[in-house]
């Protein structure tokens, strides 16, 4: 899913990560492997949000899905894997 900016931030206000700049060199390969997508990185390495169904209450909210993991200590190699959908959701909008 991409993000708006306001998205983005509330995101960022609730798990520790940063966003790739949408004009990072890394961006259009990132979306040619994963699709069109807001990319964050974070010490476990890129994940994505992905919108789950609204709430009762109509709020708008989306999983955080890890797409690769850091395969080095100093977090320079990032290695690809199946999407792992993690317990984080991440509230985008408000009802």
């Amino acid at each position: 899913m991409k993000m708006s900016s306001q998205m983005v931030e509330r995101a960022l206000s609730q798990f520790e990560a940063e966003a790739v700049p949408e004009n990072h060199p890394a961006v259009t390969q990132l979306n040619r492997l994963f699709g069109d997508h807001t990319f964050f990185i974070d010490d476990s390495g890129l994940s994505i949000v992905e919108p789950t169904e609204p709430s009762e209450s109509g709020a708008h909210a989306g999983v955080v899905v890890k797409l690769a993991s850091w395969s080095d200590s100093s977090h320079t190699t990032l290695a690809p894997h199946p999407p792992e959908a993690t317990d984080l959701v991440i509230l985008l909008e408000a009802a």
